[in-house]
């Protein structure tokens, strides 16, 4: 058996694939730079090391359930939404998620506020935080099916030791009174040792009337807006703003 077989042999026993997959490149480069021994088992433990936690974040982009376009570094600063290119700055170094506050994003539709939740939950993932993405209809059938569901009761466990959770949509739609019950035991649970980034288009009033009870909206909110930043965002719709047409196209 050849040298280069052997090699892919022994990283395939020890799951090594990031040195495997990079053999021939990895060797190459040694040669070239003329590495000593001690120079080059550094440079192959690096490159395996560097594999691993890149398949780390995939799996946890994955299981966090980011939507599509979620890149901060393409965010159209022309579409004056009321967040500057200073304040996404700031956003971004997460200084803010490191000190335990909490993001509401409140806004009409299209404003992006979905967009900007999503790309601080990315930002937080590639820099090593268990940050998750669900809507209020994914948190609300998860806490439903909880102890029903496998699925479900695997999201619920992952989602209590989180280091930020955005409840994208929240309060979009009227809650039933047992669903509104657990969406704030679920929030009570965790809202001393989890950031919580909230987009919503309804004001603080409308939430009593979304949850049909007063005294849980108000509970609800005093735990969220404990130690948090409110944003407003405003502006038409960027969707529509750009809209796009099949008839344009073919024209």
């Amino acid at each position: 058996m050849e040298t280069k077989e052997q090699i892919t042999d022994y990283c395939r026993k020890f799951r090594t694939a990031g040195i495997a997959n990079n053999l021939e490149l990895l060797v190459k480069e040694a040669e070239d730079n003329a590495f000593g021994f001690m120079e080059f088992t550094l440079h192959l433990l690096k490159t395996e090391a560097a594999h691993r936690y890149q398949n780390e974040v995939k799996r946890r982009r994955k299981v966090a359930k980011l939507p599509l376009h979620c890149d901060l570094d393409h965010y159209d600063h022309t579409f004056n939404s009321g967040v500057s290119k200073t304040r996404l700055n700031q956003l971004r170094e997460l200084n803010w998620l490191d000190q335990g506050y909490n993001l509401m994003l409140m806004g009409p539709s299209g404003v992006g506020k979905t967009l900007l939740a999503s790309g601080l939950c990315s930002d937080a993932i590639d820099k090593g935080y268990k940050a998750y993405f669900r809507t209020m209809e994914d948190l609300v059938n998860m806490l439903k099916m909880k102890d029903i569901t496998r699925t479900a009761t695997a999201d619920y466990k992952r989602l209590t030791k989180a280091d930020l959770i955005v409840i994208d949509d929240i309060m979009l739609f009227p809650v039933e009174k047992n669903q509104a019950v657990a969406l704030f035991n679920f929030i009570n649970q965790l809202y001393e040792n989890t950031c919580f980034i909230i987009t919503t288009n309804k004001m603080a009033a409308d939430w009593a009337r979304m949850l049909d009870d007063e005294v849980l909206a108000t509970a609800l909110l005093d735990r969220l807006l404990y130690r948090c930043d409110v944003m407003n965002l405003s502006g038409k719709s960027y969707r529509m703003e750009n809209r796009k047409t099949f008839f344009e196209q073919k024209e």
